[in-house]
């Protein structure tokens, strides 16, 4: 991983470079004409390969893939707006998803399209039946490898202890001239109980530890075969059939799950109503794995004890959405993946790619789903 962030890094003299440059280019992208933009993608069609990132949201994204790919004229990398994905996307031989939406529609005037990829692990958004149809192959890229879950683990414990300490209280006593107030709690003794334990759960009780807290997860299967470090992580090991009943063990339910249609709201009113009086639910996965009328009602009614969550049902988050009234609820922009080292080592695995498709060589640091 050292080798993956040096190189990442030593493109770049500066921080102040860096952002320069990002900034320009993410300007300049935008700032083009359709004719400009057409223009651009029709020029050598036989000796560039091109990528295309879907829409303007987690920009650092593009802008470090692009950083990443200075030395290599023979990739180009542009970022469209997801209105026009489906007017261009003939025109690119990689997909790099974001948020965007690829239905069977979109996917069909992919003509060029050799792989749709995620930046991340996340493929909800993309109909694999459709790409597998039309000789596409999709990817993620694993979480474990480039210090996403690392990062995601950090945003669980970081949300956790901003409801615990009573983050938005303590702005209103600050604001209010008051010390001392408001009384807050601790991670030290608290059971957690981690609802899928993948790459993210496993980092995510590794930094529980040093807190005290008590760690009990549940997965669909878990291994025959574990190493004593891992093993050591989990006070209590549980199935799918079980999570009824750990949320009734736990203060702090964090969701760590994947988004398809057997996950999609597991956390609903009956999981809700299982948890203790007072517990927390942080989720830093997907939105749609907690079902919104039951989260709104219960920290209404004072049983559920604070939400932290980095997802939203419907993204961008509308600011103006009633559960923000509630003091003990905390909402970032779907930023637990997005750090500096993440998406440097992310845009990495994105280029090498990249130069792979346009060299022929078989694909490294991707996880095929099809």
């Amino acid at each position: 991983m050292y080798k993956i962030a040096k190189t990442a890094f030593r493109n770049r003299n500066s921080i102040v470079a860096s952002l320069f440059y990002s900034l320009h280019h993410s300007r300049s992208i935008y700032s083009r004409s359709k004719p400009e933009r057409r223009r651009m993608v029709d020029k050598d069609d036989k000796e560039v390969t091109r990528v295309l990132f879907c829409g303007p949201h987690f920009p650092a994204s593009f802008n470090f893939t692009r950083e990443y790919l200075q030395p290599y004229p023979f990739i180009q990398a542009d970022v469209v707006h997801l209105r026009d994905v489906p007017e261009v996307i003939k025109n690119y031989n990689i997909c790099v998803v974001m948020s965007m939406q690829l239905d069977s529609n979109v996917i069909s005037r992919a003509s060029k399209m050799k792989l749709i990829m995620q930046y991340g692990v996340g493929l909800e958004g993309v109909d694999i039946d459709a790409a597998t149809k039309h000789g596409i192959k999709v990817a993620r890229i694993p979480s474990e490898g480039t210090g996403n879950a690392a990062s995601c683990s950090e945003m669980a414990i970081y949300l956790m202890l901003g409801l615990l300490k009573k983050q938005n209280e303590m702005q209103i006593s600050v604001q209010s001239r008051l010390l001392g107030e408001p009384t807050g709690g601790t991670l030290l003794g608290k059971t957690v109980f981690i609802l899928g334990y993948g790459n993210i759960g496993m980092e995510l009780a590794k930094r529980l530890r040093p807190f005290g807290s008590r760690v009990i997860a549940t997965k669909r299967s878990w291994p025959d075969s574990i190493n004593d470090s891992e093993s050591g992580l989990v006070d209590e090991k549980g199935s799918h059939e079980d999570i009824y009943t750990f949320a009734g063990k736990a203060d702090i339910v964090v969701v760590c799950l994947r988004l398809n249609k057997e996950t999609a709201e597991i956390v609903n009113k009956k999981f809700i109503s299982s948890m203790k009086k007072g517990a927390l639910l942080i989720n830093i996965a997907r939105g749609r794995l907690i079902n919104y009328e039951s989260t709104y009602q219960n920290l209404e009614s004072g049983h559920l004890g604070g939400l932290g969550t980095d997802v939203a049902w419907s993204e961008p988050f509308d600011p103006n959405d009633p559960i923000l009234k509630f003091k003990n609820v905390i909402i970032t922009p779907h930023v637990a993946g997005v750090t500096e080292y993440s998406y440097r080592s992310m845009a990495k695995v994105v280029g090498d790619v990249a130069i792979q498709l346009h060299r022929g060589l078989p694909f490294t640091g991707i996880e095929f789903v099809n």
